[in-house]
C-alpha cells in the first residue's frame, strides 16, 4: 500500500491503519518524479495508493507503466463501525523505506513491527518523555521524520504537531506556537532555520532537545545554532536500514562525533576484522532496530547482513572514551597517491571559514596520484573568499596530502 502525502493527520491515519491492518506501506517520496515513483511502485508490488490530491497526477502518471496497481485514492477512507483487526506477527514486514546508494535504483530497506517498534523505543526513551511537544519537520515518507520523530514521540505518550511542508519560518513559528520541545531535523535544513532565527527571532525557549542526522552536521553550525537557540545540537548516527546507532548524549556532546553507540557497534577493516582503537574501518552494527533485508533483493540483502551484523558502508571510529566518529563513505574515501583521504575531514576544514555556507568533496582522477581532492564551495550572502584563499585557510588545518 503506496502513501504519497504531505504532513498532515491523514497521512498518520493512513500510516497507521495500514500498520494496524497487517498490511505494508510504502511511503513514496513527495519529491520524486514519475519515473521514479512508477519504479517504486513495480519494486513493491504495491496495489493500492493513496496520493493527496495536489501530488495526485503525479502518481497518476507514474500508475501508466504499472499494470499491478489497480487504484489511486485520493482520500483517507471513514469506517463507521468496529474493524475485525488481525493478531499480528511482530515478525511481519510492515514498511519498505526506499534509500537510495551506490546502486542505480534505491533499495528498499525492510522492517517489520518489532524493528520499528524497537527504534521507537531507543530513541523515546532516550530523548523523549510525556510532556515533550515534538515537531515533526521533514516528511513523514521519510525514515527521518517517521522513526526518529513520530513514532518514538507517540511511543512514549507525547504530543505531536506537524509542519505540512519544510519552511524556516513555518517551523519557528509552530515552535513558538506550539511551545515545542523536541525536534529531528536533517543539516541542510538546520542551516536554514539558523538563518531564519537571526532574521526574525522567535520565541524558542521552549525547546530543550533537537536530534540532527543524515549527514555531518558541521561544528561551525552547532555552535551557531546553540548561540541563537540556547540548546546544543545532539548529533546522531543511523541511516532508513538501522536507526539509531548512537546519539550524543545532551549533558555529555562531543562536538564533531555523532555520540556514543546505543547498540551493540564494531569497527573493521576489509576483512571484517576489527581495527585498533581510534583507526578507521567500516561502522558495522547488531541491534534489534535492524531491517530484515531489502525488498526483492537477495544479492544486496546478503552484502547487507553478514554474520549476524549489519554492514553499513560508511567509515567511522571510536575513541577511548566510546564516542563514535564518522569519517565518511566507504566508496567515497579518495585515494591520493596510496593515502586514504576522508572528503568530510576536509569539509569539516572549509566549513570552519567565515565566508563558507556549503562546501561538498570529491576525488577527481589524476594521472599522477590517481586521485586529487576537488572541493565545491558555496559563499555566505554579503562575503567573498578566492581559491587560493580558502586553499591556505586548509593547508594551515589539514596534511599536504590532504
Amino acid at each position: 500500500m503506496a502513501v504519497h502525502w504531505p504532513n498532515t493527520i491523514e497521512a498518520v491515519e493512513l500510516l497507521f491503519g495500514i500498520f494496524k491492518a497487517g498490511l505494508i506501506a510504502v511511503p513514496i517520496n513527495l519529491r520524486l518524479k514519475p519515473a521514479e515513483i512508477a519504479y517504486q511502485f513495480r519494486h513493491s508490488e504495491a496495489v493500492l495508493c493513496f496520493s493527496e490530491p495536489a501530488v495526485a497526477p503525479l502518481a497518476e502518471q507514474a500508475r501508466e507503466s504499472c499494470p499491478a496497481l489497480r487504484q489511486i485514492l485520493t482520500s483517507v477512507p471513514t469506517c463507521h463501525s468496529a474493524a475485525n483487526l488481525p493478531e499480528l506477527d511482530e515478525n511481519l514486514p510492515v514498511v519498505i523505506l526506499y534509500t537510495s546508494g551506490t546502486t542505480a535504483q534505491p533499495k528498499g530497506g525492510t522492517h517489520t513491527h518489532r524493528t520499528l517498534a524497537e527504534t521507537a523505543r531507543q530513541i523515546g526513551t532516550n530523548v523523549l518523555g510525556e510532556g515533550d511537544v515534538v515537531l515533526v519537520v521533514t516528511s513523514l515518507m521519510h525514515a527521518a521524520a517517521l522513526n526518529c520523530v513520530l513514532l518514538p514521540a507517540i511511543y512514549q505518550g507525547a504530543t505531536a504537531a506537524l509542519v505540512p511542508v519544510f519552511q524556516p519560518a513555518a517551523v519557528l513559528d509552530a515552535v513558538e506556537r506550539f511551545r515545542c520541545t523536541y525536534t529531528g531535523i536533517l543539516p541542510a535544513l538546520l542551516q536554514f532555520v539558523v538563518e531564519e532565527q537571526i532574521r526574525q527571532p522567535r520565541d524558542v525557549s521552549s525547546m530543550r532537545s533537537v536530534i540532527a542526522g543524515g549527514d555531518t552536521v558541521p561544528v561551525s553550525l552547532q555552535e551557531r545554532f546553540q548561540k541563537h537557540f540556547g540548546v546544543p545540537v545532539q548529533e546522531v548516527y543511523g541511516m532508513s536500514e538501522s536507526l539509531p546507532v548512537s546519539i550524543n548524549p545532551r549533558h555529555a556532546i562531543r562536538h564533531g562525533s555523532v555520540g556514543v553507540p546505543r547498540v551493540e557497534t564494531r569497527i573493521v577493516d576489509l576483512h571484517d576484522r576489527d581495527v585498533a582503537p581510534g583507526q578507521t574501518g567500516e561502522i558495522v552494527v547488531r541491534s534489534s532496530s535492524n531491517c530484515i533485508g531489502y525488498w526483492n533483493d537477495e544479492a544486496a540483502t546478503a552484502n547487507l547482513l553478514r554474520g549476524g551484523w549489519l554492514h553499513t558502508g560508511d567509515l567511522g571510529g571510536l575513541d577511548s572514551d566510546g564516542y563514535l566518529w564518522f569519517r565518511g563513505r566507504l566508496k567515497q574515501i579518495i585515494v591520493r597517491g596510496g593515502s586514504n583521504i576522508s572528503p568530510q575531514e576536509v569539509e569539516e576544514a572549509l566549513y570552519q571559514h567565515p565566508a563558507v555556507l556549503e562546501a561538498g568533496v570529491i576525488g577527481a582522477p589524476d594521472n599522477i596520484y590517481g586521485e586529487v581532492v576537488v572541493a565545491f564551495v558555496v559563499l555566505r550572502a554579503g562575503t567573498s573568499a578566492g581559491e587560493e584563499e580558502l586553499r591556505e585557510y586548509a593547508r594551515q588545518r589539514l596534511s599536504d596530502y590532504k
